[in-house]
């Protein structure tokens, strides 16, 4: 029987749980810390709206470009040593990014930031299924999701509360020191791997790396299931992506005007998500994993429709909704990802998702700038919900269990 496959066996300590979590925090630290920056940095550089966000799309843009051959190439290697490795990495291009002196250089650092998170998410994932008892794996899923909002809350909060107060380059020095802090906690708490799957030996020269890995890209783009995972993953992250970054650009023009320290207050919406995550993690293991997701891209879709209102309240309702129904969306694709991933290819599995879901994000953050120069954020707003829409129909035909024989 496979490790993974013992119902019974124990489950790590609550600090193994903590340190996952604190995985997510570091991933998402610096990934989106840009978003509330967006408009400050389009008056220092002179530059476009299409032209800051791409800040935001070249993180997302590095990590899904690295994801597929990251995964593969950390398949064989210790989980842990992979993982402290790449959150120490990802902080030194966050600190360099304080140096930038053109919007063309801060771009540069920022890819380079991308480019590490996803020897961190894949393998967390993968992590997750291989130490935890199948009836845990969506509840510690869940604090893991929920570690990813506190971190992207922290990131894009402290970044627009430091620019304000000093300038933007103290927010990426203070992110990236964090970063290094959390890389070293990581260290301390998370104990080593022992429950993943025996792999099968190594075979042909090393040479050959590219060609196997390709073959096994073909087999898992031939399971049904795993390609309807990869589309939803592509879809939750445009989502969050497209709404919070295009509707600062709404809020701090007419009749809002909400200054940059106000626009990172509007992501304390995350700390939503921190509650909301965990208990749809164990609802979800007693409704199931199709269900569970049908529920949470509705309840994006409402949200961003109530970021149509005129009413700032009512706006901060709707991206609530859109970033707890993102994260619970996110807990349960990852949840199914490990369902319906062949065991002993998981790691490329996860690396496969993690590349869909970041071209979901790099889309997002330069693909409705087209609708935002045909009718500004509702035309945004029609886009992100025909999307959803989309992606739920997706969900619920592409996640059907095979029928027994």
């Amino acid at each position: 029987m496979e490790p993974d496959a013992q119902p019974d066996r124990p489950s790590p300590s609550k600090l193994a749980v903590a340190a996952v979590a604190l995985c997510g925090v570091c991933a998402f630290l610096e990934l989106y810390s840009t978003q509330p920056l967006l408009p400050l940095l389009a008056r220092l550089f002179h530059a476009s709206k299409t032209g800051v966000s791409l800040t935001v799309s070249a993180a997302t843009l590095g990590a899904a470009l690295s994801a597929p051959i990251f995964g593969s190439l950390v398949e064989r290697l210790p989980r842990k040593r992979v993982i402290v490795a790449c959150l120490a990495g990802i902080a030194v291009p966050t600190l360099l990014a304080a140096t930038s002196n053109s919007l063309a250089q801060l771009i540069f650092w920022r890819f380079l930031q991308g480019i590490m998170v996803p020897g961190i998410v894949a393998v967390v994932v993968t992590y997750i299924g291989e130490e935890w008892p199948p009836n845990r794996v969506a509840l510690v899923m869940s604090f893991y999701v929920s570690g990813t909002a506190l971190g992207g809350f922290l990131g894009r909060v402290s970044a627009g509360m430091l620019a304000d107060w000093f300038n933007w380059r103290v927010s990426f020095l203070v992110v990236g020191i964090i970063a290094l802090a959390g890389a070293g906690a990581v260290a301390a708490w998370l104990p080593h791997g022992r429950r993943r799957p025996p792999l099968p030996p190594l075979s042909g020269p090393q040479v050959s790396f590219f060609p196997q890995l390709w073959s096994q890209v073909g087999t898992l783009f031939r399971n049904r299931r795993l390609v309807a995972t990869y589309a939803v993953g592509c879809n939750v992250l445009f989502t969050l992506v497209a709404v919070f970054t295009w509707i600062t650009f709404h809020l701090s023009a007419a009749p809002f005007r909400l200054s940059t320290a106000a626009l990172s207050s509007l992501f304390f919406v995350y700390l939503i998500g921190l509650v909301t995550t965990p208990a749809a993690g164990y609802i979800i293991t007693h409704v199931g994993l199709r269900k569970g997701i049908g529920g949470a891209i509705v309840c994006c879709m409402a949200g961003v429709l109530l970021t149509l209102a005129p009413s700032l309240p009512v706006i901060i309702l709707g991206l609530a909704l859109v970033s707890s129904g993102t994260f619970i969306s996110q807990t349960a694709s990852q949840s199914h990802l490990r369902v319906v991933s062949p065991p002993e290819s998981r790691v490329t599995a996860a690396g496969l998702y993690i590349t869909c879901y970041y071209i979901g994000g790099t889309a997002a953050g330069v693909v409705p700038g087209a609708f935002w120069a045909l009718g500004k954020w509702p035309a945004c707003v029609a886009f992100i919900f025909a999307m959803q829409a989309i992606a739920l129909a997706i969900a619920l035909i592409g996640w059907r269990a095979p029928k027994a024989a």
